[in-house]
């Protein structure tokens, strides 16, 4: 997100709705929506509600006490996990004692690093490979290679396109379409059969607060992100009935590379128009990350918005 102005929807325009009947079942393994997925899928039973049991010592920046939901031992794949948020997010999950397939699409040498780090210092699993989550044949393939088992999805992937959409040519619009929202198609359909196949899983999707209001000369951002909202109250209806919840995080500022095309006088002028004075950090992000990760799975299709009160 790299942009001051917002453009604010209007309203008053009603626009047309097709609604389907919701899904009241869990989905089963003989579902016509699971495709070839034939694994055996013991029905929802309260033993889903375990403790989850969040360190506040490790990392420093987490607060967090204990809440439901058993996180240490689990595995999670955090997309775009080079840098930033996702990157934060990384730590805070290793920190809990998960154990991390970690993917991004260019810094692929500071990633491996990173993951050697995670393994020393926190005594965990940690895989670190490069992935075009904007690819839909890559994703499938190393989903069948690389993951056999998955508890946790953060889809946090994500680009920027700044500039009017006039001038925006549609190879960059599909891009910026691929990598923030497909992407998150691409990795969910992938996930959906290992969650089921020991019926629990978490997914979290990163969103913008420009997803919901949309942004000035950020069309294609906006789009995307309001695309993975619709996407996550969605999808969290259809799985709900086997307790597994999907919410977003909706960032307003934070202070990634992403807004590098802001001067230090522009940053300082942004942050005067946030109430809480100043730009969120990726530690904040992945605090709520894990918080969201430790709520109970009643806690579903949810977008909870991280912004100081800006929006």
């Amino acid at each position: 997100m790299c942009k001051k102005s917002l453009s604010r929807p209007d309203s008053s325009q009603k626009q047309p709705m097709c609604r389907e009947s919701s899904a009241r079942e869990p989905i089963r393994p003989d579902s016509p929506n699971t495709g070839s997925f034939n694994r055996s899928l013991s029905q929802a039973d309260s033993s889903n509600s375990d403790t989850f049991n969040v360190d506040s010592s490790d990392p420093g920046f987490l607060r967090a006490e204990t809440i439901n939901a058993p996180l240490s031992g689990k595995y999670a794949l955090v997309t775009g996990a080079a840098h930033g948020i996702g990157r934060a997010v990384s730590e805070a999950l290793a920190a809990q004692h998960v154990n991390l397939h970690l993917v991004c699409v260019k810094a692929i040498d500071e990633l491996q690093k990173f993951a050697l780090q995670l393994e020393d210092r926190y005594q965990i699993s940690c895989s670190a490979d490069q992935l075009d989550v904007g690819r839909p044949e890559e994703v499938e393939d190393y989903f069948r290679k690389k993951i056999h088992t998955l508890d946790i999805l953060v889809n946090n992937a994500g680009i920027s396109y700044v500039g009017l959409l006039q001038d925006m040519t549609a190879e960059e619009w599909n891009r910026v379409i691929a990598v923030n929202l497909s992407s998150v198609f691409y990795t969910s359909k992938q996930a959906i059969p290992l969650f089921l196949s020991h019926n629990t899983g978490r997914i979290i999707n990163i969103s913008s607060v420009w997803g919901e209001v949309g942004a000035s000369t950020e069309v294609a951002y906006s789009a995307s992100k309001g695309g993975i909202n619709a996407f996550t109250r969605g999808l969290a209806k259809e799985l709900a009935p086997n307790h597994i919840p999907v919410n977003a995080v909706a960032c307003g500022c934070i202070d990634t590379r992403m807004n590098d095309c802001f001067t230090e006088a522009d940053k300082e002028a942004l942050a005067d128009e946030i109430p809480a004075g100043r730009f969120g950090s990726p530690e904040e992000a992945a605090e709520t990350v894990i918080r969201v990760l430790c709520m109970p799975d009643y806690l579903t299709g949810q977008i909870i918005t991280l912004d100081g009160g800006w929006i």
